[in-house]
């Protein structure tokens, strides 16, 4: 047995799996098998939804999930460990197969279950999982309710990270668990470890998800219906037990429910810690928290005052598709109660730029961040002091409450603003694909570009674009969209870069 796992490793190794040795594969191998038995097992609770409802047919269809995901895992996770830990390329590289191994077996139930494409099928996991809410699905009302709760779970669990939802669970913390937690996107560390960190995020994400269900159960809709609402809401993904989504209630009650649920699950996970914790409510002094209420606030206000007076609808109207827009926008949720194509060029633009910027770091939202745009302002001010403190005075960059001195500025500001920039790059690059790729179908570039951010944000609000007639060029193209977005790129570029290099490896040796 381990002679053949010694025959893969160097298979996988020149497939460009990693870009590194054959040794940081085995040193992060283990790993990477923990992970994907989580998966598997966890995959096993919409069993429990097929059992309740009577859809036995499904029980197999479903099962080929937690079977792919832990054929993977007893693999990986019975390679004998070597010493030393896998370098940060690794990580990297690793979290990006992860997620993408995640989309390719999540896929399996829909493909077996309801006989859809197996691009579709990718989609529509991809989408799950990277808490975008993008659907291709012929017909939401008439797919099997344990689907249904596949779809909600695989948004639930990707919302704070498949990789963290796992180290939760782990007895033990190291470099390599901590560089496969930063490498998905978390840089939030409040407990001494970030096994210790993932255990309490989960905590609350409990917590918040039971209280979340207790709210909007409030509006008077089934207990189905309030679970899968508050497990997409709270996880920042947007899909739907109906077709017509949230307008399939046609309830102002509960969308004005919803909303608190999607700004909880947009705030930094760290407020709820301090607030349990040490009783700190900083709610109010937070500055990414301040900037997420006075963006919802500017939001509202614009979108308001554009739908009253340019699309001419009622004031109430108005008030209630400009209250639940920008906060399901800013989230990344992609809850609709409204059709932006049907808005003017100006309001859909708004929106937009809310969906770019997304919730807060230490969310489940996406987006480039609050934090990012938070550092970008403070630098701003930092030159401008600069250049009015002259060129022999040492002035500080202020960030988070401390003096960042010297050369750090540079480091600092580079490490997010890389982030930003390549955020605009593949928003301008995948809309310039597309307008080749896709035919346009009535829908004009500006709803492309609209379709390209919510894709790269993981929001989910659509114009239409997206539909089950597009290319599977198309398709194929929204998927690593959504994909490089959850991660925030610099994982993808990592496994690419990795895979050229052995590619241009071998064929040049």
């Amino acid at each position: 047995m381990d002679r053949r796992k010694n025959r893969l490793l160097p298979a996988l190794s020149g497939m460009g799996v990693f870009s590194a040795t054959n040794s940081q594969f085995v040193a992060i191998a283990p790993e990477l098998g923990l992970i994907f038995l989580f998966i598997a097992l966890v995959s096993c609770a919409p069993f429990l939804v097929g059992l309740w409802y009577g859809e036995t047919g499904l029980l197999l269809p479903m099962a080929s999930a937690p079977a792919g995901f832990g054929i993977i895992g007893i693999w990986l996770a019975g390679i004998p460990k070597v010493e030393g830990e896998a370098r940060l390329s690794a990580a990297l590289s690793a979290v990006a197969l992860i997620w993408f191994a995640a989309a390719l077996i999540g896929a399996l139930p829909y493909t077996f279950g309801l006989g859809l494409p197996y691009t579709d099928s990718v989609f529509e996991a991809m989408s799950g999982w990277t808490g975008t809410g993008f659907s291709l699905l012929p017909s939401v009302d008439t797919t099997p309710k344990m689907l249904l709760f596949w779809r909600s779970l695989t948004q639930w669990m990707g919302g704070l990270g498949i990789v963290a939802f796992s180290i939760a669970l782990a007895g033990r913390s190291g470099l390599t668990r901590f560089r496969l937690y930063r490498a998905e996107g978390r840089s939030e560390t409040f407990m001494p470890s970030v096994v210790a960190t993932g255990f309490e995020m989960w905590r609350i994400y409990l917590v918040l998800t039971a209280l979340g269900v207790g709210l909007v159960l409030l509006s008077g809709i089934p207990l189905w219906d309030a679970v899968n609402i508050v497990m997409t809401a709270i996880s920042t993904g947007g899909f739907a037990v109906h077709t017509a989504g949230i307008l399939y209630y046609n309830s102002p009650l509960l969308e004005m429910l919803i909303v608190p649920v999607m700004i909880a699950g947009a705030l930094p996970f760290k407020l709820y810690f301090l607030l349990y914790y040490k009783r700190r409510f900083g709610f109010l002094t937070d500055r990414q928290a301040i900037l997420l209420f006075a963006l919802i606030l500017a939001g509202c206000a614009v979108v308001t005052f554009d739908l009253a007076t340019i699309s001419s609808l009622a004031p109430a109207e108005a008030l209630r598709q400009g209250i639940f827009m920008t906060v399901s926008g800013i989230t990344c949720t992609g809850f609709q109660n409204a059709d932006p194509r049907s808005w003017y060029a100006t309001t859909v633009m708004a929106l937009t730029v809310l969906m770019l910027i997304g919730g807060s770091a230490g969310s489940t939202a996406g987006g480039i961040k609050l934090g990012r745009v938070i550092l970008g302002l403070e630098l701003l001010r930092w030159w401008f002091l600069r250049l009015q403190a002259g060129r022999r005075a040492i002035t500080p960059l202020r960030h988070d409450g401390r003096a960042i001195l010297e050369h750090l500025p540079e480091y600092e500001v580079s490490k997010s603003m890389l982030v930003a920039v390549l955020f605009i790059l593949v928003v301008a690059v995948a809309t310039l694909l597309l307008l080749h790729l896709a035919p346009q179908g009535g829908f004009d570039s500006a709803d492309v570009v609209f379709e390209v951010v919510s894709a790269v944000s993981n929001v989910g609000i659509s114009t239409g674009f997206v539909n089950p007639g597009m290319s599977p060029a198309a398709k194929w193209l929204f998927i690593i969209v959504m994909w490089a977005g959850r991660l925030e790129i610099v994982p993808v570029i990592a496994l690419a870069a990795g895979a050229s290099r052995r590619l241009e490896h071998a064929v040049f040796r």
